[in-house]
Formats: structure tokens, sequence, C-alpha cells
């Protein structure tokens, strides 16, 4: 064996092990899966989704608790989408499927009109008919595909568009209470997640119906914080930490903070000592 071939596996081996902490450690910090349940992986066919299902697959002979998984596919009748590949995967995986036909393709581009973003309605389809097949399959968890650069591009899309500091929970519950969803893959960046899926050959089925909107709003800001990355390495990891040390009394939201019955205590607060007496810049 070459030095080459040694680098490689060796890199190959720590994208995984890297890859499968950071599943296990967000399973661990929102308490994502639990004993007996029945998780349904969402399968798109994209690299995300294929690295969701291998590394819980990974991760189930190894956990401390019994889970079952089950992939589910939505066939949007796409045209030219080849139905026969991830049956052919899913099947040579050893892995339980479902795959549900609906023609959501048709209505997206039947209500929208060309160049506008389909992402919102398709999403919102895609959503009612997986909640459906859920119940149907008894499943206790929904499994998405989404990782730490989904939420943050969420994040910021929320904020420069919506007005507000929302981004993609690792765990959420449906509208309806009915159903618990959870993103495994919140702390994965979709770099590791690229080179995953091309280590492991996994059979990508492109999207069609979005994948042509070049212009879209998440597109550009994924350009930006790229853009910060490359110039400013670290930034995407701290900002992403944020989202996970709020502090209610530092922002605005009197939801939140009871600002109206704060007053002085005489008490000192550590935080508060290092806080600039004016703003800065």
């Amino acid at each position: 064996m070459t030095g080459a071939v040694r680098k490689r596996e060796y890199e190959a081996n720590k994208l995984a092990k890297r890859l499968r902490r950071q599943v296990g450690q967000a399973i661990g910090d929102f308490k994502l899966i639990e004993q007996g349940d029945r998780v349904m992986v969402c399968l798109s066919g994209g690299k995300d989704s294929y690295g969701l299902l291998d590394l819980l697959l990974a991760l189930r002979d190894k956990a401390p608790v019994d889970f079952e998984l089950v992939a589910v596919n939505l066939d949007q009748k796409q045209p030219g989408f080849p139905a026969q590949v991830l049956p052919a995967y899913l099947a040579g995986r050893g892995v339980p499927f479902r795959i549900v036909e609906q023609d959501t393709y048709s209505v997206v581009k039947r209500v929208l009109p060309e160049g506008k973003t389909y992402c919102s309605l398709c999403s919102r389809l895609r959503r009612g008919v997986l909640y459906r097949v859920a119940g149907e399959l008894g499943a206790t968890k929904i499994a998405l595909g989404h990782h730490r650069d989904d939420v943050l591009a969420t994040f910021f899309l929320n904020l420069f568009h919506g007005g507000q500091l929302k981004a993609m929970p690792a765990k959420l519950v449906s509208d309806d209470a009915r159903h618990v969803v959870i993103r495994p893959l919140a702390y994965a960046s979709e770099d590791d997640l690229r080179a995953y899926a091309e280590l492991r050959q996994f059979p990508i089925i492109p999207c069609n119906l979005c994948g042509s909107q070049e212009n879209l709003q998440r597109q550009a800001v994924r350009e930006m914080l790229r853009e910060w990355q490359r110039r400013h390495p670290g930034r995407i990891e701290s900002i992403a930490r944020a989202l996970t040390e709020v502090r209610p009394s530092h922002l605005m939201d009197r939801a939140l903070f009871d600002f109206v019955a704060l007053k002085a205590s005489g008490v000192a607060i550590a935080e508060e000592l290092h806080e600039p007496l004016f703003a800065e810049g």
C-alpha cells in the first residue's frame, strides 16, 4: 500500500468518525432518538439524506438504545426521475422502505409562474404527504437531512427577510402536535457530507425542480457564508455556536425577558462587568 493510499484511507476514516460523532452528539444533546423509536428517514436521493441514513445505520449497531429505521421517498413525478435507483439501493442495504408516489411536481408548476421560488410550496406539499405516511407507518420520529449550513442559511434568511431570529431547530413538534421532527445532521457541515457522499459513492438523484432556480435567496446566503468562511476561517463554527449560546437579556424580545420589571439589585453579575458602556464602530 502506497503512502498516498494510506493517507486517503486515514482521511476517509477521520471523516466518517467525525460525522458519526457529530450525529451522536446531536442525538444526545437534544434526545433525538429514544428507546423503542421507529424513525422514518426521509430520503430524497440527495447527498444529505443518503448520508443521514448511512450514519444512522452505523450508529444503530452501537447505540445504547434499540430503535428501528424505515426509509421513505416521495416520488414527486418530476420528469426523468429514475424511479428504480432508490428501491435498488435500499434493498441492497437491507433497509425497510416505502416509495410514495404523488404528483406534487405538476401542482407546483401549475400554481407558481415561471421564475418564482418553488421551494416554499414544494416543501409544504411534501411535508403534508410525509406526515400522513409517518402516521401510517407508526413512526415516532421523522428524520430530515438538514445540516449545519442549512440551519445557518435559514437563520440569515429569517434575519434579512423575515425580521425574526429564527432557524431550523434540531427537534420540533409539528403544527398539528402529532409528529416529532428531528435533524440529526444539525452539527454536520455540508462540505463533510459532500465528501462523505463521494467516499460512499451514493447514487445521487438531482432535483430538477428547484435545482434550475439559481437565483434563490437561499443560494445567495450560502454564497455569503462560503465567502465569510474563506476570508475568515472559523466564522461559520462561531456563528453555529452562537445559536446554542443565546442571551435573552441581551436582546430586545420582551416576551423572552422581563425588561419592565428589571431593577438594580446591588449584586454584580460577572457577565455584566465586561459589557461596554457605548456601542463600538
